[in-house]
Parts: structure tokens; C-alpha cells; sequence
């Protein structure tokens, strides 16, 4: 079995929602399709992140990936100056811990407001789902925090993640 970066997405979607989705609706959601998600769910299964039974994911063997594979596994590396939507320590709730670079970190999108450089979010609908699910949106650039920041925003972005899994 090899990982996938959508699997991230999915499982992130999962935690938020904490309740059994039928792989349609994740699909109109998250903007991949059905079966896409379905696959993410069996990688979960086998990689022991989700719960066969309820289809969720675990919260202790989530926070472990997250935290300390995601980084190696989906590494990020800064791209050319491009128009987008903040990420990582540019994004919520880091951007209120830490003060802003000249060029942030961005997910490339035509319609975003901000310039930085570009960081290849982890599936190509990220910029889009992002726009109507906050919730998602600071799960992922706190994601990014640990695929791209140094040392200070990493450990800010652990602790904010673990504080958001065990208090859900």
C-alpha cells in the first residue's frame, strides 16, 4: 500500500465531519470522486489510521502521521511568485501566532488575494474546498506548517493540532 497526498484531505474531512458520510456526499464536498475517496478510506483501513467499523479516523494513530510522516511522506517545497490563498504559518490560526513574511506561502488560485510563493497544495481541488469549509482549511494549512515550516512554526502547528484533535 502507498499513501497518497488525498488521503490527508480525506481523512481531515472525516475527523471534522466525525460521523459516517456516504462516499457521494464526500465526493461533492471535497471535489474528487467517489471512488478516489473510497480508495483513501481502504488506505486508512490498512495503514490503521480509520476505524473499519465506523469509517472514522483514529484520533492517537492520526496525530502520529500527521505530525511526524506527513512531512517526509508529502514534502513541500517553495514554488515561483504566484497569486493564491494563504497557507501554513500565513493561514489560521498560525498567521495570529507568527508574523508575516514578505511572500508567504500560497495554494495557487486565480481568484486569491494574496501573493507569495507557490506551495502545490495536497490535492489540486484544495484551493476550492478551502473556500466554504474553514474548519478544512486551517486543518490543511496546519498540515502545510509541518511540510514547509521551519522549526518554530512546526512546533506551533503540533500543538495546535494535537490540542484540536484531543479536545473533538
Amino acid at each position: 500500500m502507498i499513501a497518497k497526498s488525498l488521503d490527508i484531505v480525506v481523512l481531515l474531512k472525516l475527523w471534522l465531519d466525525n460521523k459516517k458520510r456516504s462516499y457521494s456526499d464526500l465526493s461533492k464536498e471535497l471535489l474528487m470522486s467517489a471512488s478516489a475517496i473510497h480508495a483513501a478510506v481502504r488506505r486508512g483501513i490498512e495503514a490503521g489510521l480509520i476505524d473499519p467499523t465506523s469509517r472514522l479516523p483514529l484520533r492517537k494513530p492520526l496525530a502520529d502521521y500527521l505530525i511526524h510522516g506527513v512531512r517526509y511522506a508529502f514534502p513541500a517545497r517553495p514554488g515561483p511568485l504566484a497569486r493564491g490563498i494563504p497557507t501554513a504559518h500565513a493561514a489560521p490560526p498560525l498567521s495570529e501566532k507568527i508574523s508575516p513574511d514578505d511572500l508567504p506561502p500560497v495554494w495557487p488560485d486565480p481568484e486569491g488575494k494574496v501573493k507569495g510563493y507557490a506551495i502545490e497544495p495536497l490535492f489540486a481541488s484544495v484551493p476550492a474546498v478551502v473556500k466554504t469549509d474553514s474548519g478544512l482549511y486551517e486543518l490543511l494549512a496546519l498540515v502545510d506548517a509541518l511540510r514547509i515550516g521551519r522549526a518554530r512554526e512546526r512546533r506551533l502547528a503540533e500543538q495546535e493540532l494535537k490540542l484540536r484533535l484531543n479536545h473533538a
